[in-house]
């Protein structure tokens, strides 16, 4: 099954994007005695005592590049409707995953795309955004910038994600589905009767670097820092990711398994 990408050569909205209140769902992660990290982590383990290396997290990652290398790219073959936001997080979330401390560094100098706004009904009130190519409403603003790049900076490699495309999540034929959590929920449901999903979620931001870098400071209302562990969950081996425009709204969908 492929991922059902729809595609539309007009723009979305200008007006402000709301991804806070995204919902992270499926998120009952349930121990894998055949798991392939686990594997990997204990031949690491074996290679470094067999050859009395000292057991350092520099020669650990060195090892997880070059015994655990995915192609980092979405086969086309497989994947005939995969669109170019699909292939380019695919590859932005595999190179945060490669060397997240590095990625920190884009963190704070994205802070300087953070301004406040005056609330478009004169109440006196102000809320917080991030403007670059698009503009997106946050929630807590530069703290959550400065704690997700502090704590990025405690991960080391971890191994990058295989796309699977049996776990893509189909969109929604009508714009109105988009935000009905009831619709994503069902299509995860007939997927799990033949493949596995232990997390999943949607994003509403068309640009795939800006969605990327929120995804990871992952500054929303509800749910904070999740979509974050599930970027950074070295126990994922695949992912899934379909997206598009329904009408004029842009909608994408993640999914991550063991």
């Amino acid at each position: 099954m492929g991922c059902q990408c729809a595609h539309n050569t007009g723009e979305t909205k200008s007006e402000l994007i709301n991804n806070n209140s995204n919902e992270i769902l499926g998120n009952n992660i349930l121990k894998d005695n055949n798991n392939q990290i686990d594997v990997l982590k204990s031949s690491i383990s074996d290679s470094i005592s067999n050859n009395n290396v000292q057991n350092s997290k520099a020669q650990k990652k060195e090892l997880i590049r070059n015994n655990y290398k995915v192609d980092n790219t979405i086969n086309s073959e497989s994947n005939q409707n995969y669109d170019d936001y699909s292939q380019k997080m695919f590859e932005l979330i595999n190179k945060i995953r490669n060397n997240p401390s590095s990625y920190a560094d884009e963190i704070e100098k994205s802070i300087e795309n953070i301004w406040e706004e005056k609330s478009k009904n004169n109440d006196g009130k102000t809320k917080i955004v991030y403007k670059q190519r698009v503009k997106v409403a946050l929630f807590r603003g530069e703290i959550a910038f400065i704690e997700a790049a502090k704590e990025l900076r405690t991960f080391d490699s971890i191994s990058p994600l295989e796309f699977k495309n049996e776990i893509c999540i189909p969109l929604p034929d009508i714009e109105e589905d988009i935000k009905n959590s009831n619709y994503l929920k069902e299509q995860v449901k007939l997927i799990r009767k033949n493949n596995n999903i232990d997390v999943f979620y949607k994003d509403l931001i068309k640009d795939p670097e800006v969605s990327a870098l929120l995804m990871i400071v992952d500054d929303s209302s509800k749910n904070p820092g999740k979509k974050r562990q599930a970027v950074l969950d070295d126990n994922f081996k695949y992912i899934g990711i379909s997206s598009g425009f329904i009408g004029k709204s842009f909608i994408a969908y993640f999914s991550f398994s063991k």
